[in-house]
């Protein structure tokens, strides 16, 4: 189903202002919804918000279920009485424009443990509601309060590296574990609840300023999750956990061994004499949290590159049928009409187009692949169609300043002839300009373009291990000239 015209800001939560080291879900999210209303935005699109796995990347998560417990907010825990005033203003001296992630997985496991052991003393609604969170969540919060509560009983081990009887998900081993761990698995199962809890109430208060939260589920897991834990026989496993293969893509000209990227592949056979249950579940949940959904590497749903699980390069990996039409009609048959927006991104096929169009789901543009060529350039304003979501760039590519830095004289010349400008100053506010007047539905802007920031404000470098997902806005940055002008161009063509 076709959206309206509307445009909206990709900007994740942990890259908020604030004083604690890292954004959350506390009042600067709150401010930001204000500041996206008065810009006259409709959406705002975040990265995964599951727990962050090794390398801090939100799309290597232990669960695709749990809420990240690093954007719970310490000023609401205040205001719910569960730390204490001295508590918030003894934090460390948390760099501003940076995450460090070391600092705040350490202060915030301290600030939720205090919290954990205030609550124990509570009573009434707060426990109530911690009660019914329990009951109704139980489906995936029993499986994920256990899961992390072994790792930390086995100094984070991975689930694969378990004693026999606990990797396998013996019966009376998992009653034992859970017997002993009880007051951990509560003591997690706590740490959802204050997420959920917050997470709800920022998303009810978005839609009351007229925004819809646009949620990113990836097609794959990590291996050492919860998810491939309590499902082995719906992955493509050896008997001791390992992956018999992994997922990849295939040398090219960006590298002549291709890329390993080393998670699990979803045994589609056992799945689907599931119904699919796993899928369903997570965009049920996912429904539950955000408006819209965009699914990461759709071309993932018909053919995924599965490389042997001992190699250390994509070389030797084939191509395998994924049964997508058969995976969307079980979700929809379930779910409905899927709000979805398809990441149709790199080496696409007919048959990836074909999938896309049999549901109706909107692709992707991206403005900066789009110079350099001819104009037949899918990427390119004019050859877009009505139902696409168009943006700048995304996560995973270099700001537009960056990026345009970066030009070969010849590119750099078609970009500017294409934009309607000699000025390379404001280079992104001519991009920003061409996406907005534009025939695509809808329209995305990273956070970092609208503030014109240069290469230090990248969010991800593909391929690379270090300084990713860590940059933060600052202060009031999002200021009322730059709402004034974003809701100019929405007022002017019809974005608003």
């Amino acid at each position: 189903m076709r959206s309206p015209r509307a445009a909206g800001i990709l900007l994740h939560p942990t890259s908020l202002a604030g004083r604690f080291g890292i954004g959350d879900l506390g009042p600067a999210a709150f401010e930001f919804c204000e500041s996206l209303a008065a810009a006259g935005q409709t959406y705002w699109q975040m990265l995964p918000v599951t727990p962050t796995g090794y390398g801090d990347s939100p799309y290597s998560s232990f669960s695709a279920f749990a809420g990240s417990t690093h954007l719970i907010s310490p000023e609401r825990l205040f205001d719910d009485g569960l730390i204490d005033r001295g508590f918030v203003d003894a934090r460390p001296d948390f760099p501003n424009d940076r995450v460090d992630y070391g600092w705040v997985v350490d202060w915030k496991g301290q600030m939720l443990r205090r919290a954990y052991g205030d609550f124990q003393n509570a009573g009434g609604d707060l426990r109530n509601e911690f009660d019914a969170f329990c009951g109704e969540q139980a489906s995936w919060l029993e499986d994920y309060a256990l899961y992390r509560s072994l790792k930390a009983s086995r100094g984070d081990s991975a689930w694969f590296q378990w004693p026999d009887e606990l990797r396998a998900r013996h019966d009376d081993a998992l009653a034992q574990a859970t017997s002993d761990l009880a007051d951990r698995i509560r003591e997690e199962k706590f740490y959802q609840f204050l997420f959920y809890r917050q997470w709800t109430a920022l998303h009810s208060h978005a839609n009351s300023r007229g925004l819809k939260l646009i949620g990113d589920i990836p097609i794959f897991v990590a291996v050492d999750s919860c998810d491939v834990w309590r499902h082995q026989d719906e992955f493509k496993l050896n008997g001791d956990g390992s992956p018999r293969v992994v997922a990849g893509v295939p040398p090219d000209h960006f590298s002549s061994t291709g890329q390993r990227w080393g998670n699990p592949i979803c045994d589609w056979d056992v799945m689907a004499a599931n119904g699919f249950e796993w899928w369903i579940a997570r965009f049920r949940k996912m429904l539950e949290m955000f408006d819209i959904i965009r699914v990461d590497h759709f071309r993932g749903f018909v053919a995924m590159w599965e490389v042997p699980g001992p190699d250390e390069t994509a070389e030797n990996g084939q191509w395998a049928h994924v049964p997508g039409s058969e995976i969307f009609r079980a979700l929809t048959d379930a779910l409905g009409e899927l709000p979805v927006i398809a990441e149709d991104l790199g080496g696409i096929t007919p048959e990836v187009d074909a999938l896309r169009e049999e549901f109706g789901f909107p692709g992707m543009r991206i403005l900066e692949y789009g110079f350099g060529g001819d104009s037949a350039n899918r990427d390119l304003p004019h050859n877009y169609v009505a139902n696409t979501v168009a943006y700048t760039g995304t996560h995973d590519n270099d700001t537009v300043v960056g990026w345009f830095k970066s030009l070969g004289r010849r590119t750099r010349r078609h970009a500017l002839e294409y934009l309607g400008t000699r000025s390379v100053r404001g280079i992104n506010w001519h991009m920003i300009r061409a996406l907005y007047e534009s025939i695509a539905d809808t329209v995305l802007v990273p956070m970092q373009d609208v503030l014109g920031l240069g290469s230090d404000a990248r969010m991800n470098t593909p391929a690379t291990t270090q300084g990713n997902w860590q940059w933060r806005m600052s202060n009031h940055a999002f200021n009322e000239d730059l709402t004034e002008r974003l809701r100019a161009l929405s007022e002017l063509y019809g974005r608003r």
